[in-house]
């Protein structure tokens, strides 16, 4: 094996949530912060958070909103039967 191509591991190096949550773990660099930990996710807190990038979600929702308002069914025209 060849020596000195491998990064320095650092077994407790320190990650760092966007909630102030903190903990340790093994990585290649010695902090990590992230957006997003098991304490603020919400499949691991079973509360449903949106988020909403460049007002992504807004849109969809207005789109989605417009498009049920528009779909509403109609009055429904007798057929005509045709002539045999």
């Amino acid at each position: 094996m060849k020596k000195d191509i491998h990064p320095k591991w650092y077994p407790k190096a320190k990650v760092k949530c966007a909630c102030g949550n903190t903990f340790e773990t093994g990585a290649t660099v010695p902090e990590i912060e992230v957006d997003v930990c098991s304490n603020c996710h919400s499949f691991f807190t079973g509360n449903q958070k949106l988020v909403d990038t460049a007002g992504r979600v807004t849109r969809y929702q207005q789109r989605l909103a417009k498009s049920k308002a528009i779909s509403k069914p109609s009055a429904k025209k007798p057929r005509s039967k045709k002539a045999k």
